[in-house]
């Protein structure tokens, strides 16, 4: 006969049995299995562990109807459909929240809203309760789906400040106006002068703040002429350097706001016979892989992917479970190659 690890002739273990070898309470036991905040770190510990030997499986549907929650959240990309492929920082995103979320035994559901026929079917989906929280990637100033999600009450965790709901919506981010400095700053101590920058969209937190600490490290070296705004798209890099060439202006160097239009610039660059670096320097942000595969290999500023979705992760089940607003602001790298 074969015998269940918590029961006995087969029997599926019981909550109660799963209390006695913890040590703890059965009202311990559910507070675990329910995520309350109000357990102890040795108790949490001991009750997960007795769940482990003993091989007491939690019925999902039951505790949903008892909790109110689902053990799922949503992944929203506030973006059309084709950037979760052509841009890498949406894929490190995705796979390293879903790894993160997968130890806290929740479920990880991709939804996406570049459209207003998108925005209106994830509006409806979120709103019946079908997650418990949201993870916003890619969040624009004006989209109307923020104030939706605000009205419904569910807990939220941006991915780089929400511009114009600071207050409102917790948030995981680099320091995006500081690192813009750090690069533009490498930039001029290797004796670039005329510096041109690729923005990102102006109602996006990376093409707002990387913009504002470009400015800010150029001072009196600052042209407006020489900003071109992008989409954070290769073929936008493209187009915007060759805006850039056509305009007549001297550059010397090119920041752009993310890697994938620092690759398509420099795509531009070579088709007009402009060698990088020796004519034109070129610099990127995110080190998500496409950099050092270019040619050739891009100077970027790296954001800690890993540790960004697991702080989201965190910040988020945390607000699910009752937790306070948080706004967490985490620290980037310069990493030199061979384009600038």
């Amino acid at each position: 006969m074969t015998t269940s690890p918590g029961g006995s002739g087969g029997r599926k273990p019981t909550i109660r049995e799963v209390a006695k070898a913890a040590g703890v309470s059965y009202a311990t036991v559910s507070r675990v299995m329910n995520g309350a905040n109000w357990v102890s770190p040795q108790a949490r510990s001991a009750v997960e562990e007795a769940i482990r030997t003993t091989g007491y499986k939690v019925n999902a549907h039951a505790r949903s109807l008892a909790t109110g929650r689902t053990d799922s959240v949503a992944f929203l990309l506030t973006e059309e459909y084709q950037l979760l492929f052509a841009d890498p920082t949406f894929s490190l995103l995705l796979r390293d929240i879903a790894e993160a979320m997968a130890e806290h035994s929740m479920t990880l559901v991709l939804l996406v809203a570049g459209t207003q026929r998108e925005r209106e079917s994830v509006e409806r989906y979120l709103s019946a309760g079908h997650v418990d929280g949201v993870m916003l990637i890619s969040s624009h100033e004006q989209d109307p789906l923020l104030p939706s999600l605000l009205d419904h009450k569910l807990p939220l965790v941006a991915c780089g400040l929400p511009l114009g709901h600071e207050t409102a919506v917790s948030s995981v981010s680099v320091d995006e106006s500081g690192s813009a400095r750090t690069m533009t700053e490498y930039l001029l101590g290797r004796g670039h002068q005329r510096i041109a920058m690729i923005a990102g969209p102006p109602d996006t937190p990376g093409g707002h703040f990387r913009l504002e600490g470009f400015r800010e490290a150029m001072g009196d070296h600052f042209d407006p002429d020489l900003v071109v705004q992008g989409d954070y798209s290769r073929a936008s890099g493209r187009r915007a350097m060759g805006e850039l060439l056509a305009s007549g202006r001297d550059f010397d160097a090119v920041f752009a706001a993310n890697d994938l239009m620092a690759v398509g610039a420099i795509g531009a660059l070579d088709a007009a016979g402009v060698a990088v670096p020796a004519d034109v320097a070129v610099a990127g942000f995110d080190d998500s892989g496409l950099a050092a595969r270019n040619h050739p290999p891009l100077t970027t500023m790296r954001q800690p992917w890993k540790t960004l979705s697991q702080q989201m992760v965190e910040v988020l089940v945390a607000l699910i479970r009752g937790g306070e607003l948080r706004h967490v602001t985490l620290p980037t790298e310069l990493v030199v190659r061979e384009s600038a």
